[in-house]
Formats: structure tokens, sequence, C-alpha cells
């Protein structure tokens, strides 16, 4: 007779240790706050970012997104987007890598080697001034969506933010892309590698090609180990968008700096920003954690 084992209880009661720990550390935090006020003597005005959130059109009357806003959803399509495209990227590159052609494991590598070992801002400036800003005048994107009808630039617009901005959206897509694709490689190769070999040697018994083999054995399970890391991976490529305002794209932080330059309100404009990344972030991780542990339950 076999007694299937309790299920632990999904909320646990704090204890008097957690409890002192958290009045422990709200007490460090205040303490910082406010040897930080009175040493710096900063009188907060918080009232000088509202108008650079929203403002009122005055053709309309109406309240409108303003520039921080702009730059908060331009940081949203940069990371859909660019997790998207480093997965094609760095699912491709995992192929390679796991490849028995010697050429293709030695290009994937080097991709691999050379991006993670370079520094995220020496990549950045490198990519955009001395590879990406000789590519993107001559396709003249913009021109050419300039071209479209009303209705073509607003699904521009929803997608990849103003129709007259898109050489720089694509331009920092691209650069984030390709830094985030060697990350996203070493996960689906890690999720390549946990699928039993068994279950490869099952297909070739069954005279099954390579190219079925990857598509209906290995990547299947393997994507599906890899939804975990891919969805921290998103949160990261959500921060490291940030580093594209350094060569003028404007996400939140360039435009968190334009409102900082305006206002002369560094702490305000820059925790006001924090804020945001945290919150986004933080959301995004508790819907992730949700989501696997809804998933591992359905598939037990």
């Amino acid at each position: 007779m076999t007694t299937s084992r309790p299920r632990p209880p999904r909320f646990v009661a704090w204890g008097w240790l957690d409890w002192v720990l958290l009045v422990g550390l709200l007490a460090l935090v205040g303490l910082i706050l406010w040897r930080a006020s009175s040493v710096f003597q900063y009188r907060w005005n918080w009232s000088t970012i509202w108008p650079f959130v929203f403002r009122l059109d005055a053709a309309t009357g109406r309240w409108v997104p303003n520039i921080i806003v702009e730059g908060f959803l331009t940081t949203l399509r940069l990371a859909v987007w660019g997790i998207l495209i480093s997965g094609v990227i760095g699912t491709l590159m995992a192929l390679a890598r796991n490849s028995e052609r010697l050429f293709l494991r030695l290009l994937s590598g080097s991709y691999v080697m050379l991006i993670r070992n370079i520094p995220p801002v020496v990549f950045v400036f490198v990519f955009v001034f001395f590879i990406a800003s000789q590519v993107m005048p001559k396709l003249a994107l913009a021109d050419s969506v300039a071209k479209f009808s009303e209705t073509g630039q607003w699904w521009v617009s929803l997608f990849f933010g103003s129709p007259k901005l898109i050489d720089n959206f694509l331009l920092g897509l691209i650069c984030l892309s390709v830094f985030s694709g060697a990350y996203v490689t070493e996960i689906v190769r890690a999720g390549i590698e946990s699928v039993p070999k068994s279950q490869i040697e099952a297909g070739n018994s069954l005279g099954m090609s390579r190219l079925d083999i990857a598509r209906f054995i290995i990547l299947p399970q393997a994507l599906r180990n890899v939804l975990p890391p891919m969805a921290g991976q998103f949160i990261q490529l959500i921060k490291d968008s940030s580093l594209v305002s350094l060569v003028s794209i404007q996400e939140l932080t360039f435009m968190a700096q334009d409102v900082q330059v305006t206002t002369q309100r560094v702490f305000e404009v820059f925790v006001f920003v924090a804020v945001v990344y945290f919150v986004i972030c933080f959301s995004l991780s508790q819907l992730f954690s949700a989501l696997e542990r809804r998933y591992a339950r359905a598939h037990k």
C-alpha cells in the first residue's frame, strides 16, 4: 500500500524571526533615508516630474502621455522585440554549437565568447558607431515609412514607436538582440543538452533525419526546459535596454536624462525611474513565477 506525500502548505506563516528581520530592514532603510536627508539638506519636489509623465493637450483638452511614458513604452517595445529576435538568434546558435560541423561550432562559439567577454557599454558603442551606423543610413527606413498611408503609419507607431525615429529604434533593437542572443544561446544550449540521448538514439533508429530529430524531439523538450530562464532573460533585457540610451535611443533612461536636464531635479527623476523599473520587473517576475508553478502542476 502506498501513501501519498502530504502537499506542503501554499502559504507559510511568518515566524518571530521573520518579523524581526523585516523590522530591522525597514529601520535600516529609514536610517539611510534620514541620514541622506540630513547630510544633503535636499528639498524634494515631486510636482516637477508629473507634467513630463502626462501633459494636457491644448488642442483637444485631454491628458496625453508625455516623454516619460513614451520612453517607457519604447523600453517595453525594445524588450519584447528583443527577446523574440534574440530567441531566434540563440536557438540557431545553440543548434550550431551542438552541430557535428566544425565550422558551425567555431562560428557559434566565437559569437558567444566574443559577446559575453566584452563589457556591455563597449559593445554598444562599437556595434552602433562602427557597424550599424554604416548600414542603417543606407536603408533609409524612415523615408520608406513616411510614404505609408495613415493606417500603415499607425501600425508602425504601435509596434515600433514614432515612424520618424524608426531608424534609431531598429538600431537599438538590433544592438540589444545581438547582445542578448549570446546569453540566450547558452540557455537554449543547456536545454538541448538536457534532452536524454536515448531519445535522440530512438529517433535515429526510426530513420528520422537530423532536421526532424531537432524539430520533433529536441527543440520541443528543450524549449519547455528553458522557459524559466528565458523569462528571467526577458526581465534582464528590460533593464539592459537602458544601455542604448548612451547612443541617443529614446527609451526610458534617455527620456529621464532629458527631464533631469530640464528640471534640474536629479534625485526625483532617477528615483522615479528606478521605481518604474522595479515595479515592472518585480511584477513580471511574480507573473512568470505564477505561470511556472501553474505549468508545473499541469504536467505532473
